[in-house]
């Protein structure tokens, strides 16, 4: 069992601290458990996806929790889109097993999606 809490806060500020506790519980031990904060693009065509920012905690027991910080990136911004959209998430994994849980984020300006404004057909 992996657990993510964000302290009922999925908005952040591009550039900003992200503060949460991870919780874990297993029947077998794992070697590592990493923190991840990670985006992906959705919608049409090739789907992108990357990693920008992670922590390891090395042999952790076999269940616990730790409260944890992460510096969030300035860029991309979360933004949804006719045809694509970007989409930030918290990804916690257990290592080996890759046994993992995930909460979408937002990451922006203010901590607000971006929205682009339909241009005008006439200018």
């Amino acid at each position: 069992m992996l657990n993510i809490d964000l302290r009922n806060q999925t908005s952040f500020v591009a550039n900003g601290q992200l503060h949460c506790e991870i919780s874990w519980d297993f029947v077998e031990p794992v070697d590592a458990l990493e923190l991840r904060v990670v985006w992906n693009t959705t919608g049409k065509g090739t789907q992108d996806l990357g990693i920008a920012q992670h922590e390891v905690l090395e042999a952790p027991t076999r269940s616990g929790r730790q409260t944890v910080s992460l510096q969030l990136p300035g860029q991309p911004y979360s933004f949804s889109g006719k045809l694509v959209s970007i989409v930030w998430a918290i990804e916690l994994v257990a290592l080996p097993s890759d046994e993992s849980t995930r909460v979408e984020i937002t990451i922006g300006p203010e901590g607000q999606e971006v929205v682009l404004k339909a241009q005008d057909a006439g200018a």
